[in-house]
């Protein structure tokens, strides 16, 4: 199952290691990544594979936006065809 992370906030270092490093001990693979820096600011979108996840999306969702407080950005993750409904024109 595909499920999208949206990571948003200021720039500072660290973030793609943190973010990268919390989804891997969670058994979530990274399929794509694209990331960029909008003046201070960062936003990267990544489409991850979390059928061997060592949780369920709900939980792995409220996992993801919990560490997206801590280190203060805003991070969500939801299932791909949620976020493709979301952005369809």
């Amino acid at each position: 199952m595909h499920a999208v992370v949206t990571v948003v906030g200021k720039d500072k270092t660290g973030i793609i290691a943190r973010v990268s490093a919390f989804l891997a001990e969670k058994g979530v693979n990274i399929l794509d990544i694209s990331q960029t820096i909008l003046q201070d600011y960062f936003a990267m979108i990544m489409l991850v594979d979390i059928s061997g996840a060592s949780e369920e999306l709900a939980s792995l969702a409220a996992e993801c936006a919990e560490m997206g407080k801590k280190i203060g950005m805003s991070i969500h993750l939801q299932h791909e065809a949620i976020f493709n409904a979301m952005h369809r024109i």
